[in-house]
């Protein structure tokens, strides 16, 4: 039997680490911020739903209002489900989760559901799983237009004929130059795991080099920085992106601001740089979202 509940305090450990709990100090110290985080917006109506399976917590859901979600997209009057999370697959567990988040949606008042899905076979958000649970296809975000090989789909739900349709992401980065620095723009969010544990990788590592390197933060938490520069997550070196998919290991990025003081010089054979890293090996990219969260 699957029973669906909002997080209490025995499930805020399992939630804040993603379910990877007990792995690393890392891993703990975000979970704390993420937790705090999670705290503070109950009050504008953020939910996470928990899963139990047979007396075991079996997955768990975000319900954010469109309004405040720090992963996009944008509208008004919708509730997204920016990341759905279950442990083992076959159970109705992500169905179960699913429903839970279409009622909490009605208990809002709020006019429709909203996901973003991939096509693509992996187990990350498939838009498949939605659609077989009643989500069409709205929209396709154009932030993640740049990764074809995971295409993303904005996806909803109607609850209401009048609801909004939202929209998605399309970066709007703007490369400063610093003269004499390497300039790194870290864009990132507290609500995603992945791109908190990142973000301290960067700030860390950065602080290595010094004067050399100007590090500016744009958190998506603050709604008025997502709406101006419309990227969610991404690391920008002197103006290029560099990205892994999961968090972003300090060798790469170490590797990166290296390459950076050095120019860019590349020979592009035998490139082993990260995406986006090397002009001539990577085309310049304005996207930079991606999370570790499966269905």
């Amino acid at each position: 039997m699957i029973e669906i509940r909002n997080m209490d305090a025995t499930d805020e450990y399992f939630v804040g680490t993603g379910t990877h709990t007990d792995e690393s100090d890392e891993i703990d110290s975000c979970a704390r911020r993420r937790l705090v985080w999670l705290r503070g917006m109950h009050e504008k109506g953020l939910r996470v739903k928990v899963a139990i399976l047979d007396d075991e917590r079996a997955g768990f859901l975000y319900a954010i209002p469109i309004e405040f979600c720090p992963w996009g997209p944008l509208g008004h009057d919708s509730l997204v489900i920016p990341c759905l999370y279950v442990l083992n697959n076959g159970h109705g567990v992500g169905k179960a989760l699913i429903t839970a988040a279409e009622e909490e949606a009605r208990r809002q008042s709020r006019k429709a559901v909203v996901t973003i899905g991939y096509r693509h076979d992996f187990w990350f958000m498939p838009a498949s799983f939605f659609e077989t649970n009643g989500f069409s296809e709205c929209e396709q975000p154009g932030q993640y237009r740049s990764h074809t090989r995971d295409r993303a789909v904005l996806l909803w739900k109607v609850c209401d004929e009048h609801a909004e349709v939202p929209v998605g992401l399309r970066s709007n980065y703007k490369f400063r130059p610093i003269a004499g620095k390497v300039v790194i723009d870290l864009f990132w969010s507290t609500f995603c795991q992945t791109s908190d544990i990142e973000a301290q990788r960067v700030r860390e590592v950065a602080a290595e080099f010094g004067d050399s390197v100007a590090l500016t933060e744009y958190c998506a938490d603050d709604r008025a920085i997502l709406s101006c520069h419309q990227i969610s997550r991404g690391i920008f070196i002197n103006g290029r992106e560099i990205g892994w998919g999961y968090e972003a290991p300090k060798d790469g990025v170490r590797e990166a601001i290296v390459q950076a003081l050095r120019g860019w010089e590349c020979d592009s054979k035998s490139c082993s740089s990260p995406t986006s890293l090397c002009p001539e090996c990577a085309p310049t990219s304005a996207s930079g979202s991606w999370t570790h969260f499966r269905v």
